[in-house]
């Protein structure tokens, strides 16, 4: 589990640390960015690695959006520049892409 392919890169989803293939390191911004991407699954923008096809699911797309929401109201105050800014900026985007997807 977790080892270096042999040209020296690591499978979907893992980072090269030490050597070795590994899952990212557990922060804020990559909380963000895993639910974002969780997001755009469901809004039918990202396919499904295992199938190559693409579903939508605007509940859970809605659903995936509200909570980055309540974790930016629960989060005021806590969060360096760059988190914040992170945040509001995947709020702003996934937003557009959600009345978009609604039509």
């Amino acid at each position: 589990m977790g080892e270096e392919k042999e040209c020296g890169k690591c499978p979907d989803g893992k980072v090269l640390r030490d050597g070795k293939c590994v899952m990212p390191e557990v922060t804020f911004s990559t909380f963000v960015a895993s639910l974002s991407t969780a997001a755009l699954y469901h809004l039918g923008e990202i396919a499904d690695p295992a199938t190559g096809e693409s579903t939508k699911d605007l509940t859970l797309a809605r659903h995936t959006i509200d909570t980055l929401k309540m974790l930016q109201e629960k989060t005021v105050g806590n969060l360096e520049e760059e988190e914040k800014g992170l945040l509001e900026n995947i709020l702003y985007d996934l937003r557009l892409r959600y009345v978009k997807a609604k039509g």
